[in-house]
């Protein structure tokens, strides 16, 4: 006999608005509880963590599982070398992948998985140290692990109590506790973090120097004695937005849009002027060996769109603009 399809609760956005606010309160309340139940074991299992030459093993089981590759992603683009490996695939041969060397960190809001806790024998065997991330500090997992993490929570967000809604947040927040503190530990820097991820908008910015964006070629150079009109012709010719006076092969000011506007307000007669009384003396500059992230955070505090480029020895090497930011 087919089952007949149970009856839609009616949509109502106001009563929707409000579920979901119930959940996004109860997952709160959980993390609340987390924090104020932190105690001795927490230091203890980053002890641990730090005492060993190996690397963090992450296993779980489900959506304990799917946490677990979490925080084994944090913790290694955070400077802790770890990776997951599943339980139920750790006995058919991947138990090779974990060395005498490496701490398990196993995640169970029950505690007693049955996958991982018939891992526990070969944990010990290999004096493995052990660190249990459980919803229950009386579970085999938690009586049997170095040390047991209490990521407990009162109750699910799910309706009906049953699905992993808040106790996964809690785990994961929990593990995220671990890999950012641990970082701090190991005094991990953003220049760390960036060789980590080369790919990434603030590894670009980190690892990028300013001699690899920078515009060089055919840039817009006039003399200090240059008119108006020649000063004109240097900026159009560039389509950089302003010209670099120079003097004997050193920098001597910049002019930009802004001056030549400057010039007009100011000055009676600014067609008869000369670059060095239009230009801006002493400009903003940024050696080329800078990181990228650099020379962004300057011109955002000076609130300018070009940083005038030069080497070790104070010679102009190029030009760099805001635009180039976008990597």
């Amino acid at each position: 006999m087919q089952q007949q399809p149970r009856p839609s609760l009616p949509l109502n956005s106001a009563s929707i608005i409000e579920s979901a606010k119930r959940v996004i309160e109860i997952e709160i309340e959980g993390l609340s509880a987390l924090a104020r139940r932190l105690d001795t074991s927490f230091p203890k299992a980053l002890k641990i963590i730090l005492g060993v030459d190996g690397r963090v093993v992450l296993l779980g089981v489900g959506k304990s599982g799917i946490i677990a590759k979490k925080i084994a992603a944090t913790l290694a683009s955070t400077g802790t070398a770890s990776f997951f490996v599943h339980p139920a695939e750790a006995f058919h041969g991947d138990l090779g992948m974990i060395r005498p060397s490496d701490v398990a960190l196993m995640i169970s809001n029950s505690g007693e998985t049955e996958e991982l806790v018939r891992l526990l024998p070969f944990l010990k065997e290999q004096q493995n140290p052990s660190i249990a991330l459980v919803g229950s500090l009386t579970s085999t997992l938690a009586r049997h692990a170095d040390v047991a993490l209490d990521a407990s929570v009162p109750r699910e967000a799910c309706t009906n109590n049953l699905a992993p809604t808040s106790s996964t947040t809690a785990a994961l927040v929990m593990g995220d506790a671990i890999a950012v503190v641990l970082s701090t530990l190991r005094n991990f820097q953003p220049e760390d973090f960036a060789r980590f991820h080369p790919g990434g908008n603030l590894g670009r910015r980190l690892l990028t120097r300013v001699s690899d964006v920078m515009r060089k070629e055919n840039l817009p150079i006039c003399n200090m004695s240059d008119s108006f009109r020649e000063i004109i012709h240097c900026i159009n010719r560039g389509r950089l937005g302003l010209a670099i006076v120079m003097e004997d092969d050193n920098l001597r000011g910049v002019i930009t849009d802004g001056d030549i506007r400057r010039a007009f307000d100011c000055f009676p007669s600014p067609m008869e002027m000369k670059s060095h009384q239009i230009m801006t003396p002493n400009p903003k500059v940024i050696l080329e060996s800078e990181r990228f992230l650099e020379a962004e955070t300057r011109m955002l505090a000076s609130k300018i769109n070009s940083l005038i480029v030069i080497d070790d020895t104070g010679k102009l090497t190029g030009v760099l603009q805001i635009y180039d930011l976008t990597l």
